[in-house]
């Protein structure tokens, strides 16, 4: 078996440049004694919430959570419909089951692969209450449509942003058009801890206390609950490493566009690669690009050890946990995007020269 020389990912070599900060701030963590909702996540909120253009940032334990305290908090009733794209990852249709919220798919554009704001309408009823809009791989979504949709309805936006910390539609940040938004700080992501991590974002200064509230056991003052709420607040030590990466964000975001123009600029026209449009500011999250034969592909590039990964390869709606839920529906574009995508390498840690053999080995599959 071929050993793989570039991998999709090593959360090793990512978070290389930044050890030594790690370590100082574990060791200033550790001294100081304070190890639950300390001043680290109070600098984080502020410093995410300023990056952001957001006034509150509330962190959380995950990007699950920040949902599913995102829909609690705006009362939405019981039953009602949220509209949410169908190729997003489970997590997103999670939080609005969680929530005794009915998810009501729609079906992804085929050029942006983000929910398409065209067949929202198609799907709204007298029970719609809200928009969950996901922007997948470190792309915004249509904003504009969506957003007169909403007002014209009268329902929020809940804004899904696990994906693009930084993306922005037409020079607007994703995390500001929703009365919501939730991050998620998977290792993984392009702003990610070293473990579990998520937070809100709202520009409702009732919403944030409450959902400080709610991530405490519905407290405020120790010991008296004045709601039933949850443990999940964002982990001190957490929050430090952030604070250190939040610092290089925009320098992250910057060398994946690098890697991402590199793609651009050197593989084959017969693969679909992501759309460009100077409306969107991509951060590139993932870099997917889709073709018929695509197991074959990855096969071949395992072989010359490359590695690579698909998000997602089981559409929500044929997931087995989702049966009861979403039985029997059809999302075509959705289910060719799971069928076709593959993700390339696009870490911190890759080099240009090692997008360079990704390029030119995935080209020679075609010979």
């Amino acid at each position: 078996m071929t050993p793989i020389k570039i991998p999709y990912e090593n959360l090793n070599k990512l978070n290389a440049p930044f050890k030594e900060a790690y370590k100082t701030a574990f060791e200033n963590f550790l001294n100081t004694g304070y190890f639950i909702l300390g001043d680290q996540l109070k600098q984080f909120e502020s410093s995410f919430a300023s990056y952001i253009g957001s006034p509150h940032c509330v962190g959380l334990a995950s990007g699950l959570d920040a949902l599913i305290l995102g829909l609690k908090v705006l009362n939405l009733p019981k039953n009602g419909e949220v509209i949410v794209p169908a190729n997003t990852y489970i997590a997103s249709i999670l939080s609005i089951i969680h929530e005794e919220l009915i998810p009501i798919l729609v079906d992804a554009d085929p050029i942006t692969q983000n929910i398409d704001p065209k067949k929202i309408l198609e799907h709204t009823t007298s029970n719609t209450c809200a928009i969950m809009v996901v922007h997948m791989f470190g792309k915004s979504c249509d904003m504009d449509p969506i957003v007169k949709i909403a007002a014209d309805l009268n329902i929020p936006i809940i804004e899904d942003c696990a994906q693009a910390h930084g993306a922005k539609y037409k020079g607007k940040t994703t995390g500001t058009f929703g009365k919501v938004a939730a991050f998620s700080f998977y290792p993984t992501k392009n702003l990610g801890a070293l473990g579990d991590g998520g937070a809100i974002t709202t520009t409702e200064t009732e919403l944030a206390n409450r959902i400080r509230l709610l991530r405490n056991y519905g407290s405020e003052k120790r010991y008296y609950n004045e709601e039933v709420g949850l443990n999940s607040r964002l982990d001190e030590l957490q929050a430090a490493f952030l604070n250190i990466k939040l610092k290089s964000l925009e320098k992250i975001n910057h060398h994946k566009k690098q890697l991402a123009k590199r793609y651009f600029e050197g593989l084959s026209e017969k693969f679909q690669l992501p759309d460009l449009h100077p409306d969107y500011d991509d951060v590139f999250h993932i870099f997917n690009v889709r073709l018929e034969n695509r197991d074959q592909f990855r096969a071949f590039l395992s072989e010359h050890g490359i590695g690579t990964d698909i998000h997602y390869p089981i559409p929500p709606h044929h997931q087995v946990c989702m049966q009861p839920f979403l039985k029997n529906q059809c999302f075509p574009v959705s289910e060719k995007i799971h069928e076709t995508t593959v993700s390339l390498p696009i870490s911190y840690f890759h080099s240009q020269q090692d997008i360079d053999q990704v390029i030119e080995t995935a080209n020679r599959f075609f010979k």
